[in-house]
């Protein structure tokens, strides 16, 4: 496998592979010198056409580690803002010596783009595109609910997947690339995933997608789940009305207070996770977001060990073979 486009292209094998080699790259991280020599001499290109702070941050920080140079190109104020193609970006990019592109698009396709031409024969990571995905978002929820689980029963995260898990994915679906990443990569690795949200903010065809659909975020909560994932109301995206008004969405969907309270009396170990920014006092409250059960932060110190990981399979050619860290 030469790119990460989407998390569907991930076979079990590929999938777990990551997660293992992101385990030996946050342990890495431990150390007094984080940094690794795995990709030193190597470039590799932030390609940013949307406004992004914690992603890529996040995708820096994994290349620096791995002792990669960064170029960080914003397409406001480039030759893009002034009509210049995807191609001739692309190409201009290979032409200074870049060894890897990530690359966030507002348009749903764009990294599959870039991969399918001939225009750059480089390996591709999608940092997110429009509304259709963003792999390693999937990839650093599963990893960090694995480690999680592995805590839980005092074993080695290591070769395992997430069989039996179930996780709930609540809100904003329609406008979720998220979401979406995560629902292929939950099921390839063996979890069971509900997906709940008003009607308004599901998208056609969602009823044939491989999971369960609920518009009764109390219902699943009761039923028992072992993550509840929140997702970010995206106003920005919305060109109508979808709900009422914040306070009725956050009254039937968010997870508030008095739904954290439930958790805690129910005895139930359900994780909260976000992909964050989070919309304090709309999906998720602030007493959620800071309680023990929320792993918001530890996701952000893991995407920098999924995102090493990524790099570092694809640009040492295969991500079948043995890592040799």
């Amino acid at each position: 496998m030469k790119h990460l486009i989407s998390t569907r292209d991930l076979s079990r094998a590929e999938a777990i592979q990551i997660l293992d080699v992101a385990e030996e790259m946050r342990e890495a991280g431990t150390r007094e010198v984080k940094k690794l020599p795995a990709l030193r001499g190597r470039t590799v290109v932030n390609l940013f056409f949307e406004d992004s702070t914690r992603t890529r941050i996040s995708f820096e920080a994994a290349a620096k580690r791995l002792s990669a140079d960064v170029i960080n190109f914003s397409a406001k104020g480039s030759s893009v803002s002034k009509g210049e193609s995807l191609k001739d970006t692309a190409q201009t990019l290979l032409a200074i010596g870049a060894d890897a592109v990530v690359i966030r698009h507002p348009a749903s396709g764009a990294p599959a783009r870039l991969a399918a031409t001939d225009w750059i024969d480089l390996p591709i990571v999608n940092a997110g595109d429009g509304m259709h995905e963003h792999p390693t978002q999937a990839l650093l929820d599963a990893f960090t609910l694995r480690r999680q689980l592995a805590l839980r029963e005092n074993v080695s995260p290591l070769g395992r997947g997430l069989d039996g898990l179930k996780v709930a994915i609540v809100g904003d679906i329609l406008h979720s690339r998220v979401a979406r990443s995560n629902l292929w990569l939950l099921r390839t690795l063996g979890a069971e995933v509900t997906m709940v949200a008003p009607p308004t903010l599901l998208p056609v065809g969602s009823g044939n997608w491989p999971c369960t659909i609920s518009y009764d975020l109390d219902s699943v909560l009761n039923a028992g789940v072992d993550a509840v994932m929140m997702l970010r109301v995206q106003g920005e995206r919305m060109k109508a009305a979808y709900f009422p008004n914040p306070r009725e969405y956050s009254r039937y969907w968010g997870l508030d207070d008095a739904r954290l309270g439930r958790l805690n009396a129910s005895g139930m170990d359900t994780l909260i996770l976000h992909p964050g920014p989070m919309n304090r006092g709309l999906e998720i409250s602030s007493a959620a977001a800071d309680s023990d059960r929320a792993l918001v932060l530890e996701q952000v110190t893991n995407g920098v060990a999924v995102r090493m990981a990524s790099l570092y399979l694809l640009l040492s050619g295969d991500l079948t073979k043995e890592s040799s860290l």
